[in-house]
């Protein structure tokens, strides 16, 4: 029933809004600290105003090194920052929508040239998307150390008052590594086997319950991704039943990596032109080598269906073999598909992230059925954006070839978010 997904929902002792929630989004609005702009707190009001169930931050970086190479990311890697998080967290608060913060070390998916230090990983292996550097393979000491700021900044969370918070685990950031085959090619106990692979998420597990009691662990993972001997979902599965194990609060679903282009978020359009635009690899290209370089993006970044609902198959899956709440995320957009993935027992939970970055009221319109879908055309272009600037919807931002784009759709409005 569709009155379902839009009654109250209790998450680990949370009581959620309802079941549709903004998954998390970089938003690109953290000062030179890393601490939240003040239009961070605008944004996720305006959410908490449209109606979501709940609301998951954009990454929160727990170290130094682990930083993004995307426009102003958001830190929580020392005490000084609780202040300023708790009062975000309560101007949410204020219109009774809870809000969990998603805490990253972003591994070796970032670049020196942002982040000022050499990017690290489990294993020494170049990532192909970023291409410029090999990353430093972690000594023991300093996984513990990451285990130790991840728990520290759990810790902060809680501070600041967050509900709970999230560990990104999903789309080949740090934790998204050492859980893959692909990327963790280790020989010691963190490495190798399975157990070995989830052994840092099951220390940060074990050691912040023992900080923070049942105070809400949720997280992030790939059920899939398109590397050769990447992650599959038979391997998700069994992650999912050890996460339950560990005591976590939820689990989102999710897929992808850097290296795979847009899987991670399916585009119904090739992107290319915002590519050339805005993406660091493209800015200092020769004029002659454009045309050449234009052809072979237009065959990497074309669109592979589906586009939508492309994650609800192995959420399903993933949920028929765990008790704990299961989050479905990806290519949802129709009210109609929200209430079959609830009803038909598929996920317990719905989230969302391009969609609100358009529309943050799209609850509100599901709810008081003014609108039935999505305005979200998944062109892909804030994924882009948002290596130079803010969060918000870029779409015919570029000339030429949104123009050809636009000719395509149903001529939807381009109004941003700011």
């Amino acid at each position: 029933m569709v009155s379902d997904i839009f009654q109250a929902y209790h998450l680990a002792g949370v009581k959620l809004k309802n079941r549709i929630l903004r998954s998390a989004t970089h938003e690109g609005l953290g000062d030179e600290k890393g601490f939240p702009l003040p239009q961070l707190a605008k944004k996720y009001v305006s959410l908490a105003k449209g109606g979501v169930g709940a609301i998951i931050t954009g990454e929160m970086i727990v170290q130094g090194n682990g930083g993004s190479s995307y426009y102003g990311d958001l830190k929580i890697d020392r005490d000084e920052s609780i202040e300023s998080y708790r009062k975000l967290v309560d101007a949410v608060h204020a219109y009774q929508t809870p809000i969990f913060a998603q805490l990253t070390h972003c591994g070796r998916q970032t670049r020196s040239k942002v982040t000022g230090q050499k990017p690290v990983a489990p294993s020494a292996i170049r990532d192909k998307h970023y291409n410029e550097e090999i990353p430093k393979e972690l000594s023991e000491a300093e996984i513990e150390e990451i285990i130790g700021n991840f728990v520290a900044a759990i810790i902060r969370a809680r501070a600041a008052g967050f509900d709970g918070v999230q560990l990104h685990a999903a789309h080949g950031y740090l934790l998204s590594q050492f859980l893959s085959p692909y990327m963790n090619r280790r020989v010691d106990k963190w490495g190798g086997s399975l157990e070995n692979r989830f052994r840092i998420i099951q220390e940060i597990f074990g050691r912040a319950t023992a900080m923070v009691g049942d105070y809400p662990i949720i997280i992030k993972i790939n059920a899939y991704d398109g590397r050769k001997n990447g992650m599959r979902l038979e391997e998700a599965v069994k992650i999912a039943r050890m996460l339950q194990n560990c005591g976590c609060a939820a689990i989102e679903i999710s897929c992808g990596i850097r290296e795979d282009n847009f899987l991670t978020m399916k585009n119904a359009s090739n992107p290319v032109e915002a590519v050339f635009h805005y993406s660091f690899k493209c800015q200092n290209i020769p004029i002659f080598l454009k045309p050449i370089l234009k052809r072979s993006l237009q065959k990497r970044f074309a669109p592979t269906p589906p586009v939508r609902l492309y994650n609800v198959s192995a959420a399903q899956t993933i949920k028929a073999a765990v008790s704990v709440p299961v989050i479905v995320v990806g290519g949802i957009r129709a009210l109609g598909e929200i209430e079959d993935i609830i009803t038909n027992h598929k996920a317990d939970l719905v989230s969302l992230s391009r969609p609100f970055i358009l529309e943050p009221t799209l609850v509100k319109k599901f709810k008081n059925g003014t609108q039935t879908e999505a305005k979200c055309i998944s062109c892909c272009h804030c994924a882009l954006g948002i290596e130079e600037g803010p969060l918000r919807c870029y779409f015919g931002r570029l000339s030429s070839d949104q123009q050809a784009v636009r000719s395509q759709t149903t001529q939807r409005p381009l109004t941003t978010t700011h």
